[in-house]
């Protein structure tokens, strides 16, 4: 019995033996590469500040003054030109040739881009037989129209209606200025920032007789008066804002007539030398 018990003593000696070298030789279990690394933070040496990496609100310390203060005038300018556009576009009447989108939340087969609305002022949309009347109607109230139409077919739609281009405002400039014809308004436009357009009033045009041929209800084109030459003088405000279908007209002045005057006689002198019969 004690050769047996020497025996098993010793294979179990082995078995232990074994079982320690393998623990000291095996190899640590690789890092999960989708665990979550820690916050790392670091400190500006200037002042001390703790910036953090996910930190985009606050200003680096090494950002110059200037460049700030010119980043916020930026921002300042941009805010003030809102309002001036936004009252034109929000009150725009749209009309043919007009480019607008409809988007319906959530609805894409009920959405549709880039729509350029044809003389009849009809557009189509899914599932509105004949579509919708748009000319004449702004962008709110064609959004309103269309969101009565799909409440049949959608839970509470939210639709929103922009306008991509406007390019049915127009008006022209006729007279003497430096480039007359017919221009498209995108903007709210007064009168002597449309002569701006035309290249300006030429020197044989009269900035104080200046009018706008306007046409009201009763298809009448009724005159406005505009003095351009006191409002570059600061003497009146610039305030005589177009409408579309505006013509707005600029006269020759005196000069002008003395110029034609001086033409006609140097032609007749040029007759009269080389004797050239006068028509």
């Amino acid at each position: 019995m004690t050769m047996y018990r020497r025996m098993a003593f010793a294979i179990v000696t082995l078995i232990a033996l074994t079982i320690s070298i393998a623990a000291q030789t095996e190899t640590p279990a690789p890092k999960d590469p989708q665990k979550a690394r820690p916050r790392t933070t670091s400190t500006d040496p200037k002042n001390g500040d703790r910036l953090e990496g996910d930190d985009a609100k606050r200003t680096p310390a090494d950002v110059p003054a200037e460049v700030d203060a010119n980043r916020q005038d930026q921002m300042t300018e941009e805010d003030a030109f809102k309002p001036y556009y936004n009252n034109f576009f929000n009150t725009y009447r749209l009309g043919p040739e007009d480019v607008i989108s409809v988007e319906v939340f959530n609805q894409d087969r009920y959405s549709r881009k880039g729509i350029i609305i044809p003389p009849n002022g009809r557009v189509s949309l899914a599932l509105i037989p004949g579509g919708v009347f748009v000319n004449g109607k702004t962008t709110t109230e064609v959004a309103e129209i269309i969101k009565k139409k799909y409440d049949e077919f959608i839970i509470d739609p939210e639709v929103t209606v922009s306008l991509d281009k406007a390019m049915s405002y127009r008006y022209s400039v006729m007279g003497d200025v430096l480039q007359p014809g017919v221009r498209l308004m995108s903007r709210r436009m007064t009168v002597t920032e449309a002569l701006a357009e035309a290249g300006g009033v030429l020197s044989t045009g009269d900035r104080s007789k200046v009018y706008v041929l306007r046409r009201t209800q009763a298809g009448v084109m009724d005159p406005i008066q505009v003095n351009v030459s006191a409002i570059y003088k600061g003497k009146a405000a610039d305030n005589t804002y177009l409408v579309p279908g505006d013509q707005i007209v600029v006269p020759g002045n005196k000069m002008k007539k003395v110029r034609e005057w001086l033409g006609l006689a140097s032609v007749a002198s040029f007759a009269r030398v080389f004797g050239v019969p006068v028509p």
